[in-house]
């Protein structure tokens, strides 16, 4: 079972670290430690560590990536998915941390809108959101510059995709059965 802890200011080195990984690079714009930082003290973000360890008998502590939720006291109810990242990929955490953060939002924080941006050349991530209910509402054209990694020029822009899932339409998932418990 995966669970998420509070970000501790001991471990931003780590996040650092999986922040300026090449395998990232292409998909996040990183941090400052200083931001991170603040998110982590700010009521209005929650920054937390993935630990995929929890509930493995004997094992916790683990840190399988981080996310930071940002709108958490928003007026509006709406609050931002900022970032998601997991290290090492390709373990099926995508979809487990998705449903967790949905839960998150819409149970614990009592959001309205749930929302994120994504850069379009993120397929995998873009596959993945819509397939947990999240609708496309506009792309930013252009809108970031490109950061290099793997197979991937430093020179260039990329699109950004915004998508959000409303709270009636996540209950109607839970309804369904689609959300996993």
């Amino acid at each position: 079972m995966l669970s998420l802890r509070p970000t501790m200011l001991s471990d931003l080195d780590y996040v650092a670290s999986v922040e300026s990984d090449p395998a990232n690079l292409p998909f996040i714009t990183p941090w400052e430690r200083t931001q991170h930082e603040s998110a982590v003290r700010f009521p209005d973000f929650r920054h937390f560590i993935i630990d995929a360890s929890a509930g493995v008998a004997g094992e916790a502590g683990g840190r399988d990536g981080f996310v930071i939720l940002q709108g958490c006291r928003n007026p509006h109810k709406s609050v931002e998915l900022k970032r998601l990242v997991l290290q090492p990929k390709g373990r099926g955490l995508g979809r487990q941390c998705v449903r967790v953060l949905k839960r998150l939002a819409f149970r614990d924080l009592g959001a309205h809108r749930f929302w994120l941006d994504v850069k379009s050349l993120n397929t995998r991530a873009l596959a993945l959101y819509a397939s947990e209910g999240f609708v496309e509402e506009g792309r930013l054209r252009e809108s970031v510059r490109l950061q290099p990694g793997p197979g991937q020029p430093a020179d260039g822009y990329d699109t950004l995709v915004v998508m959000s899932l409303l709270d009636r339409e996540y209950q109607a998932r839970v309804a369904l059965g689609l959300e996993g418990g």
